[in-house]
C-alpha cells in the first residue's frame, strides 16, 4: 500500500461517511410521517415498543438518531423511561440492517443475474435515477427519494474505494500483526469502541470493518470483539444529547449505555471462555462480509434476549445512578433535540398548538361567561392565568417553528409549519380578547352599571353567535374538519352584520335616553372585541383550508369559500335566521 492508496482510502472513507449521512437525513425526511405515526402510538407494551424501535431504526438506518429522538421524547415528557428502554433495545437490532446491505458486495459469481445483485452493479442505475429525481422533479418527496438513492450510491462508491485502497494490505506483515493484536478480546473491543465513538455510527464502523475484511486478514476472532465494542461506542451520541436534559432523559441515555456495556461484558466474557477452552477453528478463519453481518446481528439479538426480560432492573439501575433532583425539574415542552427529525418535531409543535387552541377557547368562553353571569374572582384569575400561558405558548412555538424552518423539511411539513406560525398569533389574540371581556364585566360590576333590556337581549344573541363560531373554528383545527371550517366564514359575515345592527340600535337608544353614555362605551368595547374574535376565527378557518389546498394565500381561501355562492348564501341565511335580533 503506497501513498496514493492512502489517499484513495481517505477519499473512500470520506465518501462512505458522507453518503451514509446524506442518505440517513433524507430517509428521516421521507419517512417522517411513518415515524410520527409509529412513535405516536407507543404504549407500555414491551413488545410493541421493541418492534417500534426496530422498525424506525431500520427505516432511517441509524440507531443513534433513534436514541437521540427517544432522549428528546423523554425530556419532553412524551415518553416514559420504561417505554424508552424497549425502543432502545429495538433500535439496537434495527441498526444491523446496514451491514446486511453492504454484505451484498461480497457476492462472487460468474452468473449474470447473481452479479446484478452486487451493489456495484445496480448502484450506477440508482445514481442515475437519483440525479433525475433530484434535478428534474419539483416534488420534495421525489427530491428526497433522489437524495436517498444518491446517498446510497455515494456510500457504495466510497465502500468500493476503501476496499480497493486496502486490498494491497493483504501482503503487508505489519497489517497482519495489527489484527493478530486484536485477537485479544479486550483490545479488539476497545478499538471498536474508540472508532465508533469518533464517527458516532456503529453502522459506519461495521461498514469500515467489512471493507478491511476484503484483505482476508480480518479473522472472526478479531472481528467479533470489535463488533462488540462498536455497540458501546455508538452510545456517545445519546450521552452527548442528554447533556443539559432533565433527569429522565439522562436516565434514557444511561439505559442505552448500560444495555450495551452489560451485554458486551457478558458476551465478551462468554466469547473469551469459549475461545480459551474450545478454541473453535472458525475464529482463525478470514471473516467474510456476510459473516460480519451475521455476527453483528447475532450479537445485538443475543444482548436483547439477555436483557429484555430484565428491563425493569435496567430502569431501577438508571433511577439509582441518576437520582431525583432536589428541586422539581421543569418539563421541556419543545425539545430542540427533536429538530434533527423535522417531521417528529413538527408533530410535537402541532400537539402543543392544539393545547394552545383549546386553552385560548376556554379563556374566551370564560370571558363570555363573565359578561353573561357577572365576573367572579375565580373566573378573573383563571382568565388571566390562561392568557399568560397562551403568551408563553406563542413565544416558544414561534421560536421553535422558526428554528424548524432552518432544517430541510418536506413540502407537506413546510406548509404545516407555516400554518402553525399563522395560527398561534390568532389563538393568542383570542385569549387577549377574553381578558378584555372580563375587564369590561369587572367595569360594569365596579361601577354598578347595567345594559337596557334591549341591549342585554341583543348582546346575548351576539354572544351565542361568537360561542358557535369559536367552537367551529377550534373544531376545524383540532379535528382537521374542513366542513366545520367552511361554515366559519358565513357565520363571520352574520356576526359583522349583528355588530353594525346593534351599534345602530344603541345609537337610537342613546337618542331616546333609554341607555346611558357610560354603559354605551362598555357596550362599544364589547362589540369591537366580539367582532375581532370572529375575525380571528375566520383567519383560523381560512388557514386550515389554505393548507388543505396547499395554498398560503388568505385571500385565495376566502375566495374559495365564496366560490359556491349558492351554498355560501344558504349557510349565511341559516345563521342570520338563527341569530336574528328580532327573535325573542
Amino acid at each position: 500500500m503506497d501513498f496514493f492508496d492512502l489517499l484513495s482510502l481517505i477519499g473512500g472513507l470520506s465518501l462512505f461517511l458522507f453518503g451514509m449521512n446524506v442518505m440517513g437525513q433524507a430517509l428521516e425526511r421521507r419517512a417522517g410521517n411513518r415515524m410520527q405515526a409509529l412513535l405516536g402510538k407507543l404504549t407500555n407494551n414491551r413488545f410493541f415498543g421493541f418492534f417500534t424501535g426496530l422498525i424506525v431504526t431500520s427505516i432511517i438506518q441509524s440507531s443513534s438518531a433513534t436514541t437521540v429522538m427517544v432522549v428528546g421524547f423523554v425530556n419532553s415528557g412524551l415518553m416514559t423511561l420504561r417505554q424508552a428502554i424497549n425502543v432502545i433495545m429495538g433500535a439496537n437490532v434495527g441498526t444491523t440492517v446496514t451491514a446486511w446491505i453492504l454484505s451484498l458486495g461480497g457476492i462472487d459469481s460468474n452468473n449474470f443475474f447473481v452479479q446484478l445483485l452486487k451493489p456495484s452493479s445496480f448502484t450506477p442505475v440508482l445514481a442515475l435515477i437519483g440525479v433525475v429525481l433530484l434535478l428534474f422533479c419539483k416534488s420534495n418527496k421525489k427530491k428526497d427519494t433522489g437524495t436517498i438513492l444518491l446517498g446510497f450510491a455515494t456510500l457504495i462508491f466510497g465502500m468500493e474505494a476503501m476496499t480497493g485502497a486496502v486490498s494491497g494490505l493483504s501482503d503487508v506483515p505489519a497489517f497482519r500483526e495489527i489484527f493478530l493484536l486484536f485477537r485479544n478480546p479486550f483490545l479488539g473491543m476497545l478499538a471498536g469502541t474508540i472508532l465508533t465513538a469518533i464517527i458516532q455510527s456503529s453502522s459506519a464502523s461495521v461498514g469500515i470493518l467489512q471493507a478491511l475484511a476484503h484483505t482476508g486478514q480480518v479473522t472472526y476472532g478479531a472481528a467479533i470483539p470489535i463488533i462488540m465494542g462498536q455497540n458501546i461506542g455508538t452510545c456517545i451520541t445519546a450521552i452527548l444529547s442528554s447533556v443539559g436534559a432533565n433527569k429522565n432523559a439522562k436516565r434514557a441515555a444511561f439505559v442505552h449505555l448500560s444495555f450495551n456495556v452489560i451485554g458486551t461484558a457478558v458476551w465478551l466474557t462468554t466469547f473469551s471462555i469459549v475461545k480459551a477452552i474450545f478454541a473453535p477453528a472458525i475464529l482463525n478463519e478470514a471473516a467474510s462480509l456476510v459473516g460480519i453481518a451475521v455476527c453483528h446481528s447475532s450479537f445485538n439479538i443475543l444482548c436483547t434476549l439477555l436483557l429484555f426480560p430484565l428491563s425493569g432492573l435496567l430502569e431501577k439501575l438508571a433511577n439509582k445512578m441518576v437520582p431525583d433532583a432536589k428541586v422539581p425539574e421543569k418539563v421541556v415542552e419543545l425539545d430542540e433535540r427533536l429538530l434533527s427529525t423535522p417531521a417528529v418535531a413538527l408533530e410535537r409543535a402541532h400537539t402543543l398548538t392544539v393545547d394552545m387552541a383549546r386553552l385560548s377557547a376556554d379563556t374566551l368562553f370564560l370571558g363570555l361567561d363573565a359578561i353573561e353571569s357577572g365576573p367572579t374572582p375565580e373566573i378573573s384569575r383563571k382568565i388571566r392565568e390562561n392568557e399568560d400561558q397562551t403568551d408563553h405558548y406563542e413565544d416558544i412555538l414561534g421560536t421553535y417553528l422558526v428554528k424548524l424552518s432552518g432544517y430541510s423539511v418536506g413540502e407537506r411539513e413546510g406548509a404545516e409549519a407555516a400554518m402553525l406560525l399563522r395560527l398561534i398569533s390568532d389563538f393568542e389574540r383570542i385569549a387577549d380578547h377574553g381578558v378584555n371581556l372580563v375587564e369590561s364585566a369587572e367595569e360594569l360590576k365596579d361601577k354598578s352599571l347595567s345594559f337596557s333590556e334591549g341591549a342585554a337581549h341583543e348582546l346575548s344573541v351576539l354572544l351565542k353567535a361568537v360561542r358557535e363560531i369559536l367552537s367551529r373554528a377550534i373544531s376545524a383545527f383540532v379535528e382537521e374538519d374542513l366542513s366545520a371550517a367552511s361554515l366559519v366564514e358565513p357565520l363571520e359575515e352574520v356576526i359583522d352584520g349583528l355588530k353594525e345592527e346593534i351599534r345602530a340600535r344603541h345609537i337610537a337608544r342613546l337618542q331616546s335616553g333609554t341607555c346611558t353614555i357610560e354603559a354605551g362605551f362598555i357596550l362599544t368595547d364589547l362589540l369591537t372585541d366580539l367582532e375581532r374574535v370572529s375575525d380571528h376565527c375566520s383567519n383560523v378557518a381560512a388557514c386550515i383550508i389554505d393548507t388543505a389546498q396547499n395554498s398560503l394565500s388568505l385571500h385565495a381561501s376566502t375566495r374559495a369559500l365564496r366560490r359556491d355562492v349558492a351554498e355560501f348564501e344558504k349557510n349565511e341565511a341559516v345563521f342570520a335566521e338563527k341569530y336574528s335580533l328580532s327573535a325573542r
